[in-house]
């Protein structure tokens, strides 16, 4: 898959000009609507230039924008909830994002609506989610491995665990401005 495979250099804010400052990453199902978008639009109005997938041109290939947008970010946030774990979309996402940290990129998951140690253990719907894909890739099981090893290291990460909405966006901005 392209985006395993594409070993561009990733964005570091030292050595290379941005295009966004975060990226959002997140089940569109789970968060799109209310969550993200509310968080994508407080992030804008305070100045912080965002990319969320729904600014993607039509007819381009979607992996291959996500890829660029992913590189081209300052900070990437990862927004964990109860059904990100099912798209694999998501997973191979994550993958990237956490390759692009090691590079130097800042990134910050934000537990929306889900424990820490669910996603650290793999439990509830992380665990059902993980166990379908077991299945549907049983004849490529490294893939399947890489993304909960992807999910262990993201449930490591420090972060935000999504409780007050109020309170978490002002203490939010005031920690993206802080990396901005």
């Amino acid at each position: 898959m392209a985006l395993l495979t594409n070993k561009r250099a990733c964005s570091s804010s030292s050595t290379q000009q941005s295009k966004y400052d975060v990226f959002l990453s997140f089940k569109g199902e789970d968060t799109r609507n209310g969550f993200t978008s509310n968080l994508n639009g407080i992030l804008r109005h305070n100045g912080i230039n965002t990319f969320m997938d729904d600014e993607l041109q039509r007819g381009e290939k979607i992996s291959t924008e996500l890829i660029k947008a992913i590189e081209s970010s300052k900070i990437l946030i990862i927004v964990l909830s109860k059904n990100y774990a099912t798209s694999t979309w998501c997973l191979d996402e994550l993958i990237k994002i956490l390759e692009c940290k090691k590079n130097g990129q800042v990134v910050f998951p934000v537990f929306y609506k889900v424990d820490p140690s669910e996603v650290r253990s793999q439990k509830g719907t992380f665990g059902e989610a993980l166990a379908k894909h077991e299945e549907n890739f049983k004849y490529d099981t490294n893939k399947v491995q890489e993304w909960r090893a992807a999910l262990n290291e993201a449930s490591n990460l420090s972060g935000w665990h999504y409780k007050n909405e109020y309170v978490f966006n002002h203490y939010f901005i005031i920690t993206i401005k802080f990396y901005y």
